[in-house]
């Protein structure tokens, strides 16, 4: 099974279930037909970012970023990796964010996360993200938001 897929069907039991230890989730994956190890699925909890939170009459559950009101923006904002971008031009309403080798599907993903108004969508190579602004929206109207989210992208961009 490839990892997108898994990390598809882990959100998904996240989602569904209060599940207080790895080795619960592990459990469920295996129902599912998922055998993985117990180092695998840490990564993959960690690429899904996610944490344990105090849960009334549970204890603590794992949970998913946006699962966590008023958190999850926060975590995107103060996680961003600013030292990885590197320049950012525009061509009417398209920008083109350049980041240090293998760094852009981690910046895509996070200014998806941020929900700006001004951006249609992202796409994400090695090392270009491709920012699709919306057609009534500045270049400057959208480095005004990002910054506002982002201060530290200031010496950056």
């Amino acid at each position: 099974m490839k990892k997108y897929n898994r990390l598809h069907i882990i959100r998904e039991l996240l989602l569904t279930h209060k599940i207080k230890q790895q080795e619960q989730l592990l459990e469920l994956l295996h129902e599912k037909g998922i055998h993985v190890t117990q180092a695998t699925l840490s990564r993959d909890l960690s690429t899904l970012r996610v944490s344990r939170i105090s849960h009334p009459g549970t204890g603590y559950i794992y949970t998913l970023p946006d699962q966590m009101p008023g958190k999850a923006e926060s975590l995107y904002t103060e996680d961003f990796p600013v030292e990885s971008i590197l320049d950012i031009r525009f061509s009417g309403n398209l920008g083109v964010l350049k980041t240090m080798p293998s760094f852009a599907p981690t910046v895509g993903l996070m200014l998806d996360k941020l929900n700006l108004e001004e951006v249609t969508g992202t796409v994400a190579g090695d090392d270009t993200v491709l920012i699709i602004l919306n057609e009534n929206t500045s270049r400057e109207e959208f480095i005004h938001s990002l910054l506002e989210r982002i201060p530290r992208l200031r010496e950056r961009i």
